[in-house]
């Protein structure tokens, strides 16, 4: 039995090309996560995520970023994409459920053996429950599609070209790391190697910004752009008051909407 506590490795150290490297991290956290927002709301039968909402997702990611930093975690927080997908999967949207299940692991994180148990499980049997898990996710964001126009030429070519560049070019940057030990990215200075490294070898992220880019630039001026992008569709879910509904999906339990209000 062992309890972490703050410091536990030493007295925290600064590093300036780490830390830009760790903001890069975020920022793909940031893309996935708010995929992994929008995945367990569709889930959950909730209405769209007002914006407020997602702001308010990522900045407790913040505050679980800063407590990893305090404890001296091996690595950061991010929304799990993989109880998204067990969402999808058991049809159990109840918040109480979530809650009973981070006291458990907070009380197994204290027990050595009970990790000794997880890390056993073979690894064949963690691949095939990711497969199944991660086509539920896959299958929500491609749900998003149906708000679209797929008969429109440019919102093929935008969905095509981002699916297929977030598939190559992740795997072009890990498959060259693999080789020659650094990544196609390979100047003096080490922080932005890491930055360019962590950024593209992130599909969600890679498909992100290739998708924002295409569309706010590629025919943006035609009038027909905007119907055919399906903006219209979430219009009225802009704010959070907006939907009677959103207060009882998205309010915060104990009350704590009187310190993190959404808008």
């Amino acid at each position: 039995i062992r309890f972490p506590y703050p410091f536990q490795w030493g007295r925290p150290r600064f590093n300036a090309g780490d830390a830009v490297a760790v903001i890069a991290a975020s920022f793909v956290a940031i893309i996935e996560s708010t995929g992994t927002f929008i995945t367990a709301s569709r889930y959950a039968s909730a209405t769209p995520m007002p914006p407020s909402v997602l702001s308010r997702g990522v900045g407790w990611l913040g505050v679980g970023l800063f407590l990893d930093g305090l404890f001296g975690t091996g690595s950061g927080s991010t929304a799990s994409v993989e109880n998204a997908g067990l969402l999808g999967l058991t049809r159990v949207g109840s918040r109480t459920v979530i809650q009973i299940s981070a006291l458990f692991m907070l009380f197994f994180s204290v027990l050595g053996k009970f990790g000794a148990v997880l890390a056993s499980i073979p690894l064949p049997i963690m691949a095939a429950l990711y497969c199944v898990l991660f086509a539920y996710v896959a299958s929500a964001g491609l749900g998003l599609l149906q708000f679209c126009n797929l008969n429109s030429f440019r919102t093929k070519f935008i969905v095509g070209f981002s699916v297929f560049m977030g598939l190559s070019v992740p795997q072009y940057f890990n498959q060259y790391l693999l080789v020659s030990g650094h990544g196609p990215v390979h100047t003096r200075s080490t922080w932005f190697n890491n930055v360019m490294q962590v950024i593209f070898s992130s599909p969600a992220t890679v498909g992100f910004i290739v998708a924002f880019f295409l569309d706010c630039t590629h025919s943006y001026g035609h009038s027909s752009v905007r119907r055919d992008s399906g903006r219209h569709w979430w219009e009225k879910f802009r704010n959070f008051n907006t939907d009677t509904r959103s207060e009882e999906f998205y309010s915060l339990p104990a009350n704590l909407n009187r310190f993190f209000p959404s808008f």
